[in-house]
This record gives C-alpha cells, structure tokens and sequence, in this order.
C-alpha cells in the first residue's frame, strides 16, 4: 500500500522539525548543511570540467560550509565577546 503525502503530513513534519530546533541544533544544522550541498556539489564537479571525482567535489562543498560557519562564528566571538 502506498502512502501518499498530504499537505497535512508536510505541515506535521515541518513542526516538529520547528519544535525540535531548539533541542537539538547541532544535528539540524548538520542535516541542512548535507541538503544544501546536494545543490553544491553539483556545480562543484561540473565547473571542474571531470577532473576531481565525485566524492572530491562532495568534500569541496562540505569543506566550504565549514569554512563559511567557522567565519561566522569568529566574527561573532570577537564582536560579542561576552556572550562567550
């Protein structure tokens, strides 16, 4: 029997995921940095003309967002150094 997804389904999911947020932030931003990088390791290995393989371009884009997150976060401890 198949399942169908019903707006209601996507709502349901898109609250809990939203309840959750704040519990659990780690494992969220890893799952939302892997989904963004379905759409960048793409590009990463089409720009590359073949060269690097796949799995070369996953880590380019994965290296990337860490890079991008541990800028942010820098800039964040040396303007708001008393949060810290």
């Amino acid at each position: 029997m198949k399942h169908k997804l019903n707006d209601s389904d996507l709502v349901q999911a898109i609250s809990f995921v939203w309840s959750q947020w704040r519990k659990q932030q780690l494992p969220l931003a890893i799952f939302i940095v892997l989904c963004l990088n379905l759409a960048i390791a793409p590009v990463v290995y089409a720009a590359s003309d073949g060269i690097l393989e796949r799995r070369s371009a996953w880590a380019i884009g994965i290296l990337g967002f860490v890079t991008i997150a541990l800028v942010i976060y820098l800039f964040v401890v040396v303007f708001q150094p008393e949060r810290f």
